[in-house]
């Protein structure tokens, strides 16, 4: 399985000739998307939702599929019945991968705000010990296990210690850094020291637009 990080949230997966992309929002490189007949979108931010870029993409290739809360498909009238409404407990197939839909609400930041629906995604990648894990914008512990866990480390609604609580609480093999881009180029090997140290798993960040492979 091969994982390509993307600028801050987003993520491609592939693995035997398929693709899966999730969250490709307004920072996310153009080229996340080619040949990619399915998307998973966490929640409606414009950080996780490039609505624009996303219907260009549905007008080049009609197959596309974009798998969201039904808010947003109530939200996003641009991308029509391109958007398909999922919602927690779901399991669907996309494009050879198999999802579960988890979690249900976004992180408070303040006051209750944002006040939206956030879903978890995890992907069966054929890896030992679990899946693939992306939360969006939240730190719901699925009851399942997660083999690859893709944690945010900046963000308005985090702090570091609870980052680390989230990765200790999922148990995964592996732990990626994502929802980075807040963070600058001296700050991010700080953070990145806290996870090595306290994380409790193997951690790393992977610079934009390289990947890893596991098994």
């Amino acid at each position: 399985m091969r994982l390509i990080k993307y600028t801050h949230a987003c993520v491609r997966l592939e693995a035997d000739g398929q693709s899966l992309v999730i969250d490709p929002g307004m920072w996310t490189e153009a080229e996340a998307l080619d040949g990619v007949d399915h998307v998973l979108i966490t929640h409606e931010h414009p950080d996780h939702l490039d609505v624009e870029r996303l219907s260009a993409a549905v007008a080049t290739n009609p197959a596309l599929r974009i798998h969201a809360h039904a808010d947003v498909a109530g939200k996003v009238k641009e991308l029509g019945p391109a958007l398909v409404p999922v919602a927690t407990g779901d399991e669907f197939d996309a494009g050879g991968f198999p999802v579960r839909v988890v979690g249900g609400d976004h992180a408070e930041i303040y006051q209750g705000l944002p006040g939206i629906p956030n879903l978890g995604y995890v992907i069966d990648v054929g890896t030992a010990g679990g899946g693939l894990y992306h939360p969006g914008d939240a730190f719901f512990v699925p009851d399942l296990p997660v083999a690859t866990l893709l944690v945010p480390t900046s963000a308005p609604w985090l702090k570091v210690s609870e980052s680390l609580d989230f990765v200790r609480a999922v148990k995964p093999r592996r732990a990626y850094s994502i929802h980075d881009a807040l963070l600058s180029e001296r700050g991010a090997p700080i953070v990145d020291r806290w996870f090595e140290q306290k994380a409790e798993t193997e951690y790393a960040r992977i610079p934009p637009g390289r990947s890893v492979t596991f098994d």
